[in-house]
């Protein structure tokens, strides 16, 4: 791994004892890149070691503090460092995910995060968290993968990275991308047009990060010649895909029914990747074939579930706290509702000779329909 030239000078302060001083030459990196724009990373790298005052004069950084944070920091800039000498373009979230991994003593940063997926648009793409490492080796090592997570984690996005790469390598003829034609909470009506312009709207994601990742100029050449097909799930039934690169999104809006159809459409030479957010779901009614296929897949071989959290969130640093406010708020909701049916339940404890409903307490479901439909003896 390449390191900076360090050079320790004489401790000052009031407290010698406790204050080092490191000095960091820095050469042969571009010191704006390691800073980042209005020296934001040099900012994060002080707030990831609050007692570290971090000075820079041309290619020189100095931290000076208590040994242990200095020690640390020290760590991490040699890590920015080489990053930034092996083509990762740096934010503030990989200055922090850095620290954290660091810390952890799980690996290297420069390691873990080394060689990007593919490159799009002369900017590489390439995992930038633990939980994204994992994922991405996930798809390399199995057959179907499940990335399961919220918002901003890259499920979809890495996703597909792995897809294109697997297509430019050779591995598969083809690539598969589709979705389920679910409306986020919303009734569009009519949409006018062809199916293919009804359809469109759903599936733009796709297109979008397809886009990304390939020459948009080639992207319609693959998509006439069938190379690239981007379908609505309901096209799956009926098919074996061979050869294939496919990818189910946005899964938590997929019915069981529906899980088990798109899994069985599995051929010989293929890799299935299925993403999706179980706190979105966006299903009028029943129950999410992604939650429940974690229940039954789940000790199948060559079947992985690579759960994302927070700590994977890859957009604005406040997405990561979002997630992390609804999450604690569903919890306390639930909690709640377990507490008030608890204590619902107790309250109307009572011999069951006083019982009228047959299904009560026996967790079969009243028939709602019958108690407002006329008796058949009235209507008669």
């Amino acid at each position: 791994m390449p390191t900076s030239d360090t050079r320790p000078s004489e401790p000052r302060g009031d407290d010698a004892a406790d204050i080092v001083r490191v000095d960091m030459q820095v050469d042969g990196v571009a010191m704006v890149q390691l800073l980042g724009p209005q020296d934001r990373l040099l900012k994060t790298v002080e707030k990831q070691y609050p007692d570290v005052r971090v000075l820079v004069r041309g290619n020189e950084v100095v931290l000076e503090g208590p040994a242990d944070p200095v020690r640390r920091a020290r760590g991490l800039v040699d890590e920015l460092v080489a990053m930034v000498r092996g083509g990762h373009d740096l934010a503030p979230a990989e200055v922090e995910t850095s620290a954290r991994v660091l810390d952890a003593g799980q690996s290297t940063p420069s390691a873990m995060f080394g060689d990007p997926i593919v490159s799009g648009k002369g900017k590489p793409i390439r995992a930038k968290t633990p939980g994204q490492r994992e994922y991405v080796d996930a798809i390399d090592e199995h057959t179907i993968t499940f990335g399961i997570g919220p918002a901003g984690t890259g499920k979809t996005y890495l996703a597909m990275a792995k897809a294109v790469q697997a297509l430019q390598r050779r591995e598969v003829q083809r690539i598969i991308l589709t979705r389920p034609a679910v409306e986020a909470g919303e009734r569009l009506g009519f949409l006018p047009g062809t199916l293919t312009d009804k359809i469109d709207p759903y599936l733009r994601p796709l297109y979008d990060a397809l886009n990304e990742m390939m020459d948009p100029e080639i992207v319609p050449k693959l998509l006439a010649a069938g190379t690239v097909e981007v379908a609505p799930l309901a096209y799956m039934r009926g098919r074996t895909l061979n050869d294939a690169f496919v990818v189910l999104d946005e899964a938590q809006n997929t019915t069981p029914e529906q899980m088990k159809m798109f899994l069985t459409r599995l051929g010989f030479g293929s890799k299935m990747v299925i993403t999706g957010d179980v706190t979105q779901i966006d299903l009028p009614t029943g129950a999410s074939g992604l939650q429940l296929v974690t229940r039954v897949l789940d000790r199948i071989d060559d079947i992985h579930f690579s759960r994302l959290t927070s700590d994977d969130v890859v957009r604005h640093t406040l997405v990561g706290r979002i997630v992390d406010a609804y999450t604690t708020f569903d919890a306390e909701r639930q909690a709640q509702q377990f507490a008030r049916s608890e204590a619902s339940g107790t309250a109307s404890a009572a011999p069951a000779a006083t019982r009228t409903d047959p299904g009560y307490g026996s967790g079969a479901p009243r028939d709602r329909q019958s108690e407002n439909r006329p008796s058949e003896r009235g209507t008669r």
